[in-house]
């Protein structure tokens, strides 16, 4: 597999371990023609998105221990659909993004611009 890349152009970082995040569960949002939700944003989880995204069907506080998922609490890192991240953008609740773990595809659904004006201040914001 090539080096995937992320929205700043630069190889795509870990996203999280602890829990383990990512469509292939390798702690990175990177993504193939088989992640159809391209599950490519890196984010911080906040309360609010967490509230957001139960409130629109996908449940991720509560853990599913079959399904190998811990639950998420606000602060953890995922990689988050990119096109439910656009809809909680502009429902204005998106939750920070951490750029250097953002793969490059989510440009497709979310302006690069935009995912500027929400990275995570726990990174450069400049880079």
């Amino acid at each position: 597999m090539t080096e995937q890349r992320n929205v700043l152009g630069e190889p795509l970082a870990l996203c999280c371990r602890d829990p383990l995040t990512g469509f292939y569960r390798d702690g990175h949002c990177r993504t193939a023609g088989d992640d159809l939700s391209s599950h490519t944003v890196c984010s911080r989880i906040t309360e609010n998105f967490l509230a957001y995204t139960k409130a629109h069907g996908n449940d991720l506080s509560t853990p599913r221990p079959e399904l190998g998922f811990p639950g998420l609490t606000p602060g953890d890192q995922w990689c988050v659909c990119a096109a439910r991240w656009q809809e909680a953008w502009m429902d204005g609740v998106a939750p920070p993004v951490v750029l250097a773990s953002t793969h490059e595809s989510a440009v497709q659904y979310v302006p690069i611009e935009v995912l500027r004006q929400h990275a995570w201040k726990g990174e450069d914001a400049s880079s």
